[in-house]
């Protein structure tokens, strides 16, 4: 399958020489409008055709889009004409015509349930640490990267969209000091052809970590910071940034269950700053998020970041070196009664499951999936901690399935654990009822 799908790619990418450079990528969905992603070889004009499934008959296009050399070639159309929870095909046009895939274009609009529905039952993606192999980049040596089956993997599982948690790509040493290399990095990753049928049917959220935004670790101080963010918010799909011009923080809701995107770089201090009031969220940022949850009504509250939240090991960039905004962190959750939190993290090149139990109030999780197509590492001998959920730290290449069903007063979370050709590994339930 693996083989066949990239065969099936290739074909598809061949036809598009002098057109599609990437994508079609699917951005964030609403109820009112959808945003498809789609990089061209060089200047063209990009519109998309789209109908609701199984209705040709009626087909919306949105407005035309002149790409640019200065913005990568890349064009951001929005759908503007959609119906609530419908399922809708497209396709992409080119300079006026039609380009040809070798796989389906799908995209979906959110559903209006309030007060009139229990929330649907959906499913996404999560992982972190996306290698891709370049001869001419890579250090010497054994490759870092490998696995690119598992977007095929993931696309199989058909999640309503996927949450990249970070290190989605590695700026490497000829990228980070310049604009140009930065925009070579986002380019290659993201024109992989085994990852073309997963971008162009799911819809698609991410955070940033250190290896896409700057130099490894980087912090506050990374010198083209500006820059980075520039071209997050270029290449990805995110529905909206909290802080002008500062940050990739973010929000959104898929049914009943809304997510906080946090920077853990931006506003990051050094992690050897011997200072015990350090930032690492930095204050700004976690009075938002503290406030975002605490006026949320929605049944699971999920805490995107990239590193480690609730792992007390004092080691590489997990919070709990910057004990004194963990503790605010934690002691607010607490104070506020803020029912239903989880976390969701990466970079540790291991996968596990953390549970916090908090004496009086109900216990925290934190998810970590890493690595997806990097290198797997040797865990620490500190994680072997109470936090830690026996059974499930894994040392090799994966990623997870998140599914929520059920009634709204009784929402049910299934965490999955997979491999790279998507078989699961280990899985753990969680009840909204639990998190009060």
């Amino acid at each position: 399958m693996k083989y066949l799908m990239t065969f099936l790619c290739l074909l598809g990418a061949g036809s598009l020489l002098g057109q599609i450079k990437s994508g079609p990528m699917l951005g964030y969905s609403e109820m009112k409008e959808v945003l498809i992603w789609v990089q061209t070889q060089k200047a063209a004009k990009v519109e998309i055709a789209y109908w609701e499934k199984g209705q040709k008959s009626t087909i919306l296009k949105t407005d035309p889009i002149q790409t640019q050399k200065t913005q990568s070639f890349i064009a951001k159309a929005i759908a503007d004409q959609v119906t609530m929870g419908k399922k809708y095909e497209y396709e992409v046009w080119v300079d006026g015509k039609k380009v040809n895939f070798s796989y389906p274009l799908e995209f979906q609009s959110q559903a209006l349930w309030q007060y009139r529905n229990d929330p649907p039952a959906f499913s996404f993606a999560f992982g972190s640490c996306n290698y891709i192999n370049e001869e001419a980049t890579d250090r010497p040596g054994r490759p870092y990267g490998g696995a690119d089956e598992i977007y095929q993997a993931i696309y199989a599982k058909k999640p309503d969209f996927m949450l990249w948690g970070g290190d989605n790509f590695y700026y490497r040493e000829p990228d980070w000091n310049t604009r140009t290399g930065m925009m070579h990095r986002n380019d290659h990753t993201r024109g992989q052809a085994s990852l073309q049928p997963l971008l162009a049917n799911t819809h698609h959220y991410a955070i940033w970590d250190d290896h896409d935004y700057g130099p490894n670790d980087a912090d506050r101080s990374f010198a083209l910071k500006h820059t980075s963010l520039e071209l997050f918010k270029l290449y990805w799909g995110n529905p909206n940034f909290i802080f002008p011009n500062e940050a990739m923080t973010g929000q959104f809701t898929w049914a009943d269950v809304e997510f906080f995107l946090m920077d853990d770089r931006w506003f990051k201090a050094p992690n050897d700053l011997n200072d015990p009031s350090k930032d690492y969220f930095g204050q700004k940022q976690m009075n938002w998020l503290l406030d975002a949850m605490t006026v949320s009504r929605a049944s699971f509250k999920i805490v995107v970041n990239g590193g480690q939240v609730l792992n007390p090991a004092k080691i590489f960039e997990n919070m709990a070196n910057y004990e004194q905004e963990r503790n605010q962190l934690l002691k607010e959750i607490n104070n506020r009664k803020i029912p239903g939190v989880v976390f969701l993290s990466g970079d540790r090149h291991t996968s596990s499951l953390w549970k916090l139990e908090r004496p009086g109030t109900y216990p925290l999780y934190d998810l970590t999936v890493s690595p997806m197509t990097a290198g797997p590492a040797v865990p620490h001998k500190l994680d072997a901690n109470e936090v830690l959920v026996p059974g499930t730290m894994t040392q090799k290449r994966a990623f997870s399935t998140l599914s929520v069903s059920g009634p709204l007063k009784d929402r049910k979370l299934r965490i999955v654990l997979h491999d790279e050709k998507g078989d699961e590994i280990w899985h753990h339930d969680i009840s909204s009822n639990s998190l009060k």
